[in-house]
């Protein structure tokens, strides 16, 4: 009598491990699609969330996670519903709906410190200055998760930023406005300049009530107003419509910046790391770059990887770093402004000025011995490059 039992028991076995081998094969499946749109939509996290998961359901193995991309994650679903693979959806796609169609804001201090994680003791990321929109993507507890114009991802406190819906972005942006262009100063409450509403530094954007008496009168995103003197700004769309961005004005916009400390995520005048300091001078000469070395490095246009500097232009941007080696790739981690006469500018310790002559005084030799290339992104046209005299991104 035991015989039969055994048999309809082995039979049962042998039908439940293949049931199991088809599932696991379908959780690899997933896996593997999973990682493949994230390579095609999201190589670098630092620009694009496709954070997706596979947990095990009662019925079948659920998609969690979130991204930033819907596109992402109809590309993934559509190709495991072609593969025949059963799954749940349960993808966040972002911005949340729990922001109630509040997905934009404005920076509202003159310099915000962007964290990798929504708390103050994380890692300062990058920053933003002031009247710089971002998109918010979600809120956790006093954090909020935005996105600046490069792009670039990171957690702001809820003091950094004033958020606003799609209205009232588009009203902002049809205000005139003006851009603090001194390195460093504040606005004040009254014209006698005696006490000040907060500080500024270069590149901070502000609206435009009214003007004279040589001071402009003006609002902040959350609506506090102040004066600011005519001698450190200019209205906006003058200022952009007198850009002569050229080899000379990045190299005149990046000396006013000398002496600047270093800061590790720094992009202001207040102190900046060294893609920070290219990222600062090419946006004070109208141009939005990429954040960090790495991203930069591969913009532009390809001019120099054998250490040839004759062949250098003033505003070129250097690049330093870990040469590739039979098991290693090539790593960028430093980056230089190429000032002509063998001699580059660069955030390092502060923003000072070092030479690529091995008899000057201010030899770089550490540096030196660790260049890798040299790439040209004045008036080039890329992905990863724009051009404020042609995007709708400040102007009124």
């Amino acid at each position: 009598m035991l015989r039969p039992f055994l048999k309809v028991l082995s039979v049962l076995v042998v039908i439940l491990s293949l049931t199991n081998c088809g599932k696991m094969d379908d959780k690899r499946k997933l896996f593997t699609e999973i990682e493949k749109t994230r390579s095609e939509f999201a190589p670098d996290k630092r620009t694009a969330l496709f954070d997706i998961t596979v947990i095990d359901g009662s019925d079948a193995y659920v998609l969690s996670g979130e991204t930033n991309m819907p596109k992402a994650a109809e590309a993934l679903k559509a190709k495991l519903d072609s593969d025949n693979i059963v799954f749940e959806d349960n993808i966040q796609v972002l911005p949340s709906e729990k922001l109630n169609g509040k997905v934009q804001a404005l920076i509202n201090i003159s310099v915000a410190n962007l964290r990798s994680e929504p708390k103050h003791s994380a890692e300062l990321a990058t920053q933003a200055t002031l009247g710089t929109p971002v998109k918010v993507l979600k809120k956790e507890k006093e954090w909020y998760y935005i996105q600046t114009p490069d792009n670039y991802l990171s957690w702001v406190d809820h003091g950094g930023i004033e958020l606003m819906d799609d209205q009232i972005m588009a009203h902002w942006k049809s205000t005139p406005k003006l851009i603090f262009t001194k390195t460093y100063g504040h606005s004040y409450e009254g014209l006698d300049r005696k006490q000040p509403v907060s500080d500024l530094v270069a590149g901070n954007i502000l609206e435009i009530i009214e003007s004279g008496d040589g001071f402009y009168k003006v609002s902040y995103p959350d609506g506090r107003q102040a004066y600011v003197s005519m001698d450190e700004a200019e209205p906006y769309n003058t200022w952009l419509e007198n850009l002569k961005p050229n080899a000379d004005s990045l190299i005149a916009t990046s000396k006013t910046l000398m002496g600047v400390p270093y800061l590790w995520g720094g992009t202001s005048t207040k102190g900046m790391d060294c893609s920070g300091f290219t990222k600062t001078v090419y946006f004070l000469n109208g141009m939005v770059i990429p954040r960090d070395a790495s991203q930069q490095v591969l913009t532009g246009k390809a001019v120099d990887s054998v250490a040839n500097f004759e062949n250098l232009e003033k505003g070129d941007l250097l690049f330093f770093g870990r040469k590739a080696n039979d098991t290693l790739p090539e790593k960028v981690v430093h980056v230089g402004i190429w000032m002509g006469n063998n001699e580059f500018i660069h955030a390092s310790e502060m923003v000072r000025i070092s030479s690529m002559d091995e008899n000057a005084t201010n030899f770089d030799t550490f540096n030196r011995n660790r260049y890798l290339r040299t790439k040209r992104i004045l008036k080039e046209k890329d992905v990863g490059l724009t051009s404020l005299l042609e995007t709708p991104l400040f102007k009124d």
